[in-house]
């Protein structure tokens, strides 16, 4: 099998992380997210860009949002060095995707389809270690003792942007510049709709079924 070109889509909680592990780990491609690619570049000259700093690490030093002309940038040398990819959280929006498509071919493009509400639980239920960062689920996947981290002992808090008002708010945002994206993408050969509501394993069943009969 050729190393495929995978773009997985899918709002916040949808589990777009957990299955580009697995997509990576089978197919042995490179998992590329924005966020990776941008601190993997930090240093990258942009001086010929025309932009308010010379390096995307001085954007996201100062707290800034690093411009989408940047970003694609960034995006376009991590999957040209790239032997193969699971592409995760780019594109955000119609503009990112039609520079994607000058980009590269996709093999196979995921969408992760879950109900709001099912995503809001999710969201809101999840619980990280204070001191090593573990990720819990007060119902998926509880610790063991309430409120204690089995890895370290140390004390499991919400996020500030895992309350109930910041992820209704995340999950409109979604709506608002990367639902678009997904319709954009409904119509071509490669797109395959996967029910994100299943089990963990039955999703990346229904993935693994998706990129085998794509992917020679």
């Amino acid at each position: 099998m050729a190393a495929p070109r995978i773009l997985i889509l899918g709002p916040p909680g949808a589990g777009k992380g957990t299955q580009s592990s697995n997509i990576a780990e089978t197919y042995g491609v490179e998992h590329v997210t924005t966020g990776d690619a941008l601190r993997g570049n930090k240093e990258m000259d942009i001086s010929d860009m025309d932009t308010e700093y010379d390096t995307p690490g001085a954007y996201m030093d100062a707290g800034d949002l690093v411009p989408d002309k940047v970003v694609n940038a960034i995006v376009d040398e991590a999957l040209s060095q790239a032997d193969g990819f699971v592409l995760d959280g780019y594109p955000r929006n119609l503009e990112q995707a039609e520079e994607l498509a000058d980009m590269t071919d996709l093999d196979v493009i995921l969408s992760l389809s879950v109900a709001r509400e099912e995503l809001v639980d999710r969201l809101t239920g999840r619980r990280v270690c204070d001191d090593c960062g573990t990720n819990y689920h007060v119902e998926f996947s509880p610790p063991a003792e309430d409120g204690v981290c089995d890895d370290c002992g140390g004390d499991l808090i919400q996020r500030d942007d895992d309350n109930e008002e910041s992820v209704r708010n995340r999950l409109d945002v979604f709506d608002e510049n990367t639902r678009p994206v997904i319709d954009h993408y409904e119509g071509d050969d490669a797109f395959v709709a996967v029910d994100g509501e299943q089990t963990p394993d039955e999703v990346w069943a229904d993935i693994q079924d998706a990129i085998d009969a794509r992917v020679e």
